[in-house]
C-alpha cells in the first residue's frame, strides 16, 4: 500500500499529518530516510518513525446495502457517499471494491485492503457480479434463446472497440420492484458479468435495443447480500474474506 496509508494504518494521524510528517524526513524504510507519500510498501519492509517500528492494525472488511441516490465515492457530492452509513472509526479511510451508479441499489463492498479489493473488480480475476435488471421492454420468448447466446458471445458497446467478456443472462417470469408490477412478460432478468465499464449493464441493453429502468447487484462472487436491508451493512466473516483473497 502507499507509504502515507500505511503511516495512517499504524498511527492516529491523518494523511494529511502523514504527509507532513514525510516531508520532514522522520520516516524511514529499511534504514534509509523516505519522504515519497506515494511510495508502495509492503509487509517485509521495516517502516519506522523516530526509531519506533510501525505495524499496521488490521485490515477491515465490510458489505453493505446500498440505496438509491448515495454514491461510491470517498467524498460527498450531489448524492452522499456510502461511507456514511458505515458507523465505524475512520470510515473516510475505506474505499469502494467496485462502484455501482447512484441510482443503483445492491451490494457494496467496503474495505481498507488494496490487493483484495483489486481480486474483486479486476476482470482477469473472472470475479463475478450478479445483477438483477428490469426492464422496459419485456423480451420476446421467440427471441430469448437468440439474445442469451448473444449475451453469452459478448455485446459490442457503442464506443468500444472490442465485445465485452462472456456474460450469463437469465430470464426470470415474475416481474417487480417497489410493489409495481411490470404488465410486460419477461422484464426481468439476471444478468452476470467478470467486469465493470462504465455503465456497463445499462450500455449492455441499450445495445440490443432495451431500457434498464432498475438495477440491483444481489452478488459478487460467492457472497450473497442475503437479507441485509437497504442501508444496513456488517463486517464480512473470515471465512467471507477468504473468498476474494
Amino acid at each position: 500500500m502507499r507509504l502515507d496509508k500505511f503511516i495512517c494504518k499504524s498511527t492516529e494521524l491523518t494523511r494529511s499529518e502523514a504527509k507532513k510528517l514525510l516531508k520532514s524526513g522522520e520516516v524511514r524504510v529499511n534504514g534509509e530516510v523516505a519522504k515519497n507519500s506515494a511510495m508502495q510498501v509492503h509487509e517485509n519492509n521495516s517502516i519506522a518513525i523516530d526509531g519506533k517500528i510501525l505495524t499496521a492494525r488490521r485490515s477491515r472488511y465490510y458489505m453493505l446495502h446500498k440505496i438509491v441516490d448515495s454514491i461510491c465515492s470517498n467524498v460527498d457530492e450531489v448524492y452522499p457517499s456510502v461511507l456514511n452509513f458505515l458507523d465505524v472509526d475512520k470510515a473516510f479511510d475505506l474505499h469502494i471494491a467496485g462502484r455501482l451508479d447512484a441510482d443503483t441499489t445492491g451490494l457494496v463492498l467496503i474495505t481498507d485492503d488494496g490487493r483484495w479489493s483489486h481480486n474483486v473488480i479486476s476482470p482477469k480475476k473472472d470475479c463475478q457480479k450478479t445483477y438483477r435488471v428490469w426492464l422496459k421492454n419485456g423480451i420476446a420468448a421467440d427471441k430469448t434463446v437468440e439474445l442469451i447466446e448473444q449475451f453469452k458471445q459478448g455485446i459490442q458497446l457503442q464506443g468500444e472497440s472490442s465485445l465485452t467478456r462472456p456474460a450469463v443472462l437469465k430470464i426470470v417470469t415474475a416481474s417487480n420492484i417497489n410493489n409495481n408490477v411490470f404488465n410486460k412478460a419477461n422484464s426481468e432478468v439476471l444478468l452476470t458479468i467478470t467486469e465493470g465499464k462504465y455503465h456497463q449493464v445499462k450500455r449492455m441493453f441499450a445495445a440490443v435495443g432495451n431500457k434498464v429502468v432498475a438495477l440491483h447487484r444481489e452478488q459478487i462472487g460467492e457472497l450473497l447480500l442475503g437479507d441485509l436491508l437497504a442501508g444496513q451493512w456488517r463486517q464480512l466473516t473470515d471465512d467471507e474474506v477468504a473468498m476474494f483473497s
